[in-house]
């Protein structure tokens, strides 16, 4: 599933309409904005994890809840990231799909576009 990013930066090799490339850049936007959010929120995860261990008040508990924090958080990152992907593909046609997955390498798996490398998190 195309990425954001990825098609504005693809935008006259797919190529991409005007009013195409103003609908991701919204999703993009708004992806952008909730990422930064929840970064803020995920570095504050972190750092309460550190100054817990820093102060010695590191519990079992206190450990299992904190650690959980930062995978909640972890994961709503992902999601934010990754959803913003599941928008993209109405906004296409299956030819600018296709050309998409060309150009970024990606193989096409039967009925759809395979999201290859952002499954495993890398980008």
């Amino acid at each position: 599933m195309p990425g954001p990013i990825h098609l504005l930066e693809l935008k006259d090799d797919i190529p991409l309409t005007r009013e195409q490339v103003s609908a991701i850049t919204t999703v993009h936007e708004r992806m952008r904005e909730a990422a930064i959010a929840e970064g803020e929120h995920f570095i504050a995860a972190e750092r309460a994890l550190d100054d817990a261990f820093r102060a010695g008040t590191v519990t079992e508990e206190s450990l299992r809840t904190l650690l959980a924090e930062v995978a909640r958080s972890r994961a709503r990152l992902r999601f934010i990231h990754l959803a913003a992907h599941l928008e993209t593909p109405g906004l296409l046609t299956h030819e600018q799909i296709a050309r998409y997955d060309a150009l970024r390498g990606y193989r096409s798996h039967g009925h759809g576009t395979a999201h290859g490398r952002h499954g495993s998190g890398e980008h």
